[in-house]
C-alpha cells in the first residue's frame, strides 16, 4: 500500500499544473499581456501554445508551435513584428518546452480556453520553415 500512494503522490506532482503571467505583446490577439495561465505536461503539437526556454538567458517564452522535427520544435508569436523566436533563433530542443497552455484564467473577461492557431491565411506570409536542425 505505501508504495501505491508514493506512486500516487509521484504522479501528482509531476501532473502539478503551473501558472503562467504573460509579459508582451508577441501572441497577440490569442493572448494579451497580463493574460493569466495554466500550464501543464501535454505534447507540443502543431498549433498548441507552449511555454518554452528560448536560450541565451532570456526569461521562459510563451509561444506558438508551428512545426516539429525529432526532438525540436519551431515556434513563432501570432504577431510577428513583436516575437523573438525561431525565425531567428531556429530550431529549439523539444526538452526546453516547459509545459502546454491548458486555459486562461484571468482577467475573469477573457477566462476559458485559448484561442486556436490563426487561420492559414494569416500565416500565408510566413518565412519557409527548414526541414533540417543546424
Amino acid at each position: 500500500m505505501g508504495l501505491v500512494m508514493l506512486a500516487v503522490l509521484v504522479v501528482g506532482w509531476m501532473l502539478r499544473p503551473r501558472r503562467v503571467v504573460v509579459d508582451g505583446l508577441s501572441m497577440r490577439p490569442a493572448l494579451e499581456p497580463g493574460d493569466r495561465l495554466v500550464v501543464g505536461p501535454g505534447r507540443a503539437r502543431v498549433g498548441r501554445i507552449v511555454v518554452v526556454d528560448l536560450g541565451g538567458g532570456r526569461p521562459l517564452a510563451v509561444k506558438r508551435v508551428a512545426a516539429r522535427v525529432r526532438g525540436a520544435v519551431w515556434v513563432v508569436g501570432d504577431d510577428l513584428a513583436h516575437s523573438t523566436d525561431s525565425r531567428s533563433l531556429g530550431w529549439i530542443a523539444r526538452g526546453r518546452i516547459h509545459g502546454v497552455v491548458w486555459w486562461r484564467y484571468g482577467p475573469s473577461d477573457r477566462r476559458g480556453r485559448v484561442a486556436p492557431a490563426p487561420s492559414s491565411d494569416s500565416t500565408a506570409g510566413l518565412p519557409t520553415i527548414p526541414s533540417t536542425i543546424t
